[in-house]
């Protein structure tokens, strides 16, 4: 069964991409990311702040022209779905995002939307950037995170 482009890039998607939440430098982070998709040429910076066990804040930037509106979309709703959220629990997310990418049962709430992203090997990668930069922020990881270098995207 095909899917089509347009089902795709869902309201939501659409909406996250247009109007991406958590769009922002955040100067308490404690935690910070790098990540990039040479393929795509998508790039992001995240920002965390975490309290104790606790993600309080977090916000992401990406160049102008460097972030696909998958990648921008996926790093939007991943901001809103782990704020507030225990490193253990965003870590639970960030599993379950990338389990349903590679078809298994969906995510939960409005990441569900990515369901249909899994129809289109080529863009996994770009919904998978922000968490795979989320996964190494919350790991204090020093090293940059690139689709290209990590086998599990």
């Amino acid at each position: 069964m095909m899917v089509d482009l347009g089902e795709l890039y869902q309201q939501t998607i659409l909406d996250h991409n247009r109007n991406p939440r958590n769009f922002r430098r955040l100067e308490t982070a404690n935690r910070t990311a790098e990540g990039s998709n040479p393929l795509c040429g998508d790039r992001i910076h995240l920002f965390v702040h975490v309290d104790g066990d606790t993600i309080t804040d977090i916000g992401f930037q990406m160049p102008q022209g460097a972030g696909c509106a998958i990648s921008k979309a996926s790093a939007s709703l991943m901001t809103d779905a782990v704020k507030g959220k225990s490193i253990a629990a965003a870590e639970e997310m960030f599993q379950a995002f990338r389990d349903m990418l590679a078809g298994g049962t969906n995510a939960p709430g409005k990441l569900a939307a990515f369901s249909g992203v899994r129809a289109f090997p080529s863009r996994i990668k770009c919904a998978n950037l922000a968490w795979h930069a989320l996964h190494a922020a919350l790991q204090n990881s020093a090293a940059p995170v690139t689709t290209e270098s990590a086998g599990d995207f």
